[in-house]
Parts: structure tokens; C-alpha cells; sequence
């Protein structure tokens, strides 16, 4: 993801880029990075190049970022539903049984489901503060107009 922003406050080494909000900003997995607010959003990024409040810069994601986020957010889960119904048919209802064995197989897969879950929240804290965007550089404002007239 790569936008070109104003800078609307500075706290710290980051800085809040105000930038045009694009029609994927509903469905994009980094809503926890983004505010939304009309049809502008609030981009939380680290400020490298002293950027100053009023300066337009380009504020850059990398693109494996995108793709780590969706691993993490669909594949953990899934794999913990999958590992969770085979543990529980083929061990746990050996040890249960009185249980009909797709019963136990449902509960173990939705348990696994859930401890999925809970590590995906704890591990999305860690990996949230690591891939925060960027300001890679200052732009004049004539660019900003040209760039949004286009």
C-alpha cells in the first residue's frame, strides 16, 4: 500500500497522515493501522524523515504485510479447526466412549478453534507494532494536487 498524505499531528517518532480514504478501506486487514473518518482516514505511521505537521508525504506498507495478515487471520484458524477435529476423532474419542465420536470431534475442533483465536489476538499485538507504515518521504504540495486530479 503506498498513499501520499498530509501530516496532521506528530506525537513523538510517529506521525498521524491524513490521507484520501480508496474504496478497499472497508474490506482492508489493517484496520486496526487506519481511523476512518468520511472519506478521509487517519494513518498512524512512523515519522523517519521528520516530517512536520502540514507536509505531504508518501506513506508506504509493504506489500508481504498485506499477505502475512491474511495468513495469520485465516490460515491459523482454520489449521487449529482442522487439527482440533482430527485430535478429537481419532484420540480423544477413544478416551470418551460413551460419546458419539463426531460429537467429540466437533467439540475438540471448535476448542482448538478458539485457542486459535487467542493466540492469533496475542500474536497480532507483536506483529502489529512491527509492521507499522512507514513516511518514506516529503512531497511538495503541487505533487498531492496532480496526483489527486488524476
Amino acid at each position: 500500500m503506498e498513499e501520499i498524505g498530509i501530516v496532521k499531528e506528530i506525537i513523538g517518532s510517529k506521525a498521524i497522515v491524513v490521507v484520501q480514504r480508496q474504496s478497499g478501506c472497508d474490506s482492508c486487514p489493517g484496520g486496526s493501522i487506519c481511523k476512518l473518518a468520511g472519506n478521509e482516514a487517519e494513518i498512524e505511521t512512523i515519522n523517519e524523515v521528520r516530517a512536520k505537521v502540514g507536509d505531504c508525504v508518501r506513506v508506504v506498507l509493504k506489500p508481504y504485510a498485506y499477505l502475512k495478515g491474511t495468513i495469520f487471520v485465516y490460515g491459523v484458524p482454520t489449521v487449529m479447526l482442522v487439527v482440533g477435529a482430527i485430535f478429537g476423532k481419532e484420540y480423544l474419542s477413544k478416551f470418551l466412549p460413551a460419546v458419539d465420536s463426531d460429537i467429540v470431534s466437533a467439540l475438540c475442533g471448535f476448542g482448538f478453534f478458539a485457542i486459535g483465536l487467542i493466540f492469533l489476538k496475542i500474536l497480532a499485538k507483536r506483529y502489529i507494532k512491527k509492521s507499522k507504515l512507514k513516511v518514506l518521504r516529503i512531497k511538495c504540495f503541487m505533487i498531492l494536487v496532480i496526483n489527486l486530479l488524476i
